[in-house]
């Protein structure tokens, strides 16, 4: 016997309802290292090593953490070097990937088949591959460390390949021939054809590229740990380093610390998510 419409629609409300149960336990095993972090932060040492778990401290909020944090490690420097790396990196980055995409979905020059082809090659290789012999050659023979832009074009060199695959992908499936026909019939050359009709349209996946690459730059410790020696050149993860020690931690300005940084790109995401699904779907597709 087939099912009544009643039946059907109970069926398909309690898999709607389930998928909802899932996704909350889903969501919140994801947030709870996050969460945990932020109660932390406003704990004692002794009360987050004896009680993690617990809301409050007995002694009440620990205001002070923040302000130990901000003071030992040099927030505003650390803060302004984060800043710079990132913004410039990820601003560079933007422009030459989704130029080079576009050159190489437009032209059909084997010079750019062979530098496509190569950098999706490079993208299977791992940094650690790479790690000590470029430190070596920045550091022993160019003498280029303790640099931000060393830093800068490293981050640059890294992320341009991923970068233009997906804005590749997005310029073939998304933007029509037609709107750069009808630019350079009315006398558009490339560069304004690319800065006034394709760049614009470019927009979700560029924002999703920038929202990956600001939190890969902004939380990266390992390359920065080997280009910055000096304390005033540190970034953000850098800078939560002071706080630990050879024998012992204080876990109250490490966790306020934590907070702080990741606030600014927690900022950035909200203000950016509702580009992220659609410009990773839609530079995916092809």
């Amino acid at each position: 016997m087939s099912q009544t419409p009643h039946a059907v629609g109970g069926n398909k409300s309690l898999r709607q309802t389930l998928k909802v149960i899932i996704a909350i336990i889903v969501l919140i095993i994801y947030l709870f290292p996050f969460a945990l972090v932020l109660v932390n932060s406003l704990k004692t040492k002794v009360a987050i090593v004896k009680t993690p778990l617990k809301l409050v401290d007995d002694k009440g909020l620990q205001w002070i953490n923040y302000k130990n944090a901000i003071d030992k490690m040099n927030f505003g420097r650390a803060f302004g070097n984060s800043l710079f790396v990132v913004g410039v990196s990820v601003i560079l980055l933007l422009i030459f990937s989704s130029m080079a995409a576009w050159l190489f979905v437009r032209t059909n020059w084997k010079a750019c088949k062979i530098s496509f082809s190569a950098m999706l090659a490079s993208m299977i290789v791992p940094f650690q591959v790479v790690m000590i012999p470029l430190i070596a050659i920045y550091g022993s023979q160019l003498h280029m460390l303790n640099h931000r832009m060393t830093m800068v074009f490293m981050n640059l060199g890294f992320g341009v390949s991923m970068c233009t695959f997906m804005c590749h992908g997005f310029i073939k499936g998304n933007i029509p021939v037609a709107l750069e026909e009808a630019a350079r019939i009315d006398g558009a050359g490339y560069h304004r054809t690319f800065f006034t009709i394709v760049l614009p349209l470019l927009k979700p996946i560029l924002s999703t590229v920038a929202i990956l690459e600001i939190l890969s730059y902004w939380n990266d410790y390992l390359l920065p740990s080997m280009i910055f020696t000096r304390k005033e050149f540190y970034t953000l993860p850098l800078a939560i380093r002071t706080f630990y020690g050879e024998f012992s931690s204080d876990y109250g300005n490490i966790m306020a610390g934590l907070t702080l940084s990741v606030a600014p790109v927690i900022a950035v995401y909200l203000i950016l998510q509702k580009h992220v699904i659609g410009g990773i779907v839609a530079g995916a597709v092809k």
